[in-house]
Parts: structure tokens; sequence; C-alpha cells
């Protein structure tokens, strides 16, 4: 009998040795033991990132709506003021929404925000001077971490509230 049989013949006998569990299990545990930590929020409670997303949503549609009527030119012209009155709207709808701690709220917010970080990713990309790629990159950074912020807010608008 050659040296190969008699090896397979061992391996076989032997007891597998325990596999480590696959990245997708590991990644299942970790977000197990992360959602078992979470608490689902209060009554009338809300995270610093709901006030702060709150905050900035009503100011931009506050900014829109005042530049409007200030009459302010975008490359020598006048931004149509049904667009700029929707999406002032729209903000103010949002603010109101994510101060009540509305899902859908919270998720177009998210859903903003996310648009914000592309676009100045490409004004990044474009910039011509150090003072528009700082703007850019601080920009993208505040948007970034409100972004990752909001994610656990979210997940504690899921969680089914106590007995």
């Amino acid at each position: 009998m050659g040296q190969r049989a008699r090896k397979r013949r061992q391996a076989a006998a032997q007891p597998p040795a325990p596999r480590p569990s696959s990245g997708y299990a590991r990644g299942r545990e970790r977000d197990d033991a992360v959602r078992a930590k979470l608490e689902p929020l209060g009554p009338g409670e809300r995270p610093w990132p709901a006030i702060a997303a709150a905050v900035i949503a009503f100011a931009l549609g506050a900014a829109n709506l005042v530049a409007l009527a200030a009459r302010v030119e975008i490359n020598g012209n006048h931004p149509s003021p049904v667009g700029v009155i929707a999406f002032g709207l729209v903000m103010f709808a949002a603010a109101v929404g994510i101060w009540r701690m509305r899902y859908w709220a919270v998720l177009g917010f998210q859903a903003l925000l996310a648009l914000i970080i592309l676009v100045f990713f490409l004004f990044l990309l474009r910039a011509s001077s150090l003072g528009a790629a700082a703007i850019a990159v601080a920009v993208i950074a505040i948007a970034g971490a409100l972004f990752w912020k909001l994610i656990r807010v979210m997940a504690r608008m899921q969680m089914p509230k106590g007995p």
C-alpha cells in the first residue's frame, strides 16, 4: 500500500477540524450583538442626530426661500420660483417629520444627504482652488457623519416598543 493511501485513511479516520465560521456568519453574529444592545426610543425622545437633521432641513428650506425673496441670481439667471418654493416646502415637511420622529422623513433626509455627498464629491474632483476643495471636503465630512449617525436612530425607530 502506498503512502498516499495511508494518509487518506488516516485523514478519513480523524474527525474534521472545526472550520472557522464564514464571513457572513461572523457578520450576522456581530449584527445580532449590536441589535441586542439597542434600546427603542422612549416617548418624546429625540437623539441629537435627529435634532441636527431637523434643524438642517429647516435651515435649507428657509435659506432657499430667503434667496428667492432676495432675488439671488445663479449664473446670471433667477431660479424658477416654482422649483425653489417646492424644495422649500419639501424641506419644511422633512424638518417637521424628523422632529416628530417619522421614519419616512429620516429616510428621505438620508437620501438627500447621500445626494449631497455625491454632488460635493464631484465638486471636489473639479475644485480649482484649495478653498473650494476645503469646502467640498467639509460638506462631505459633515453630511457623511450625520448620515452615519442617523442609521442608528432609524434602527431604534424600527424597534418594537416595550410590553
